[in-house]
């Protein structure tokens, strides 16, 4: 079997969280490694349904290896975006059980040596997790205009210093483009004045560069909204987000449709959101910054 590493994060607390029950329908929206399918096709054997998704062909194959023992598992090359699209080619007019989401980039894509995601390793401005779309990070550091990069510096990676970074990028890429992941790591180094800091000067432009490549924040909105109408009573959606912008999102879309307010129909059970515990963090470091949210559909007759 390929290799392709990934830690499903909060397993645990993710599978309390969805309450797995045999002979529901669920779906895993973020495949990745497979880690959180696994979990719940052994939890919904023998009459349970699973349909996973991903756009990473990389997760796709390590998966359809990994998971294939399971006969009541179907895995889809496409974004969680167009679920519901799937959801009517394949005759299922109901999630009965729930959905669960793991969001942003994967370990396996973090760390490999090819596709651009790391700025600790050189490779061609890449980071699509879809590798046969058109749209790259060589595209955005190469054609969009300054006071675009200085935007999305700013709003998906928070960094303080994205004019003197999207200067330096439109002033470097002015002599030659910019092809390589140190090319651009030694750009924004050379922008930004050294100061103390925990991370790399690089970390939250890269970010911002992924985030926009692959319509990561518009696409958690559009997905949750057109899954909703599709959960059926008593549904849980559970969510894994991994920064502020993520978080900030699942937590406003919740409180939107709480059956708190007219016309809302999601009874939420995490006021604040649960966190990895320190044994796990040891173990998986990433996790530090992880924050579970969960909530439930009540159906009400109108």
């Amino acid at each position: 079997m390929a290799e392709f590493k990934h830690f499903p994060v909060m397993l645990k607390e993710v599978l309390e969280a969805l309450n797995c029950r045999k002979g529901k329908v669920y779906i895993d929206a973020t495949l990745g490694g497979g880690g959180y399918s696994e979990a719940i096709l052994e939890q919904i054997q023998p009459e349970g349904k699973l349909l996973s998704f991903d756009v990473d062909e990389e997760a796709i194959d390590y998966c359809k290896q990994r998971l294939n023992k399971y006969k009541n598992i179907t895995i889809i090359k496409d974004s969680h975006v167009n679920i519901e699209r799937h959801l009517r080619l394949l005759n299922t007019d109901e999630i009965t059980g729930g959905v669960v989401y793991d969001f942003g980039a994967s370990f396996h894509q973090l760390t490999s040596e090819s596709r651009g995601f790391s700025f600790q390793k050189e490779a061609m401005l890449d980071m699509r997790f879809d590798k046969e779309a058109d749209f790259s990070a060589y595209d955005i550091v190469n054609k969009y205009r300054e006071e675009n990069l200085v935007k999305i510096f700013s709003e998906y990676g928070e960094e303080r210093f994205s004019k003197r970074i999207a200067k330096g990028i439109v002033q470097a890429r002015k002599k030659k483009s910019i092809k390589t992941t140190k090319e651009l790591v030694d750009i924004i180094l050379g922008s930004t004045p050294r100061v103390k800091s925990k991370i790399h000067p690089a970390t939250k432009v890269f970010q911002a560069i992924r985030i926009e490549v692959n319509g990561e924040l518009e696409n958690i909105k559009k997905s949750l909204v057109n899954i909703m109408p599709y959960l059926g009573d008593g549904a849980i959606i559970v969510t894994v987000t991994f920064h502020s912008l993520e978080d900030r999102i699942v937590k406003n879309f919740f409180k939107e449709n709480s059956a708190k307010f007219p016309g809302g129909n999601l009874e939420i059970h995490t006021r604040k959101p649960i966190t990895a515990t320190d044994e796990e963090i040891k173990v998986n470091p990433a996790s530090r910054s992880a924050k579970l949210r969960y909530a439930q559909v009540i159906k009400r007759e109108i």
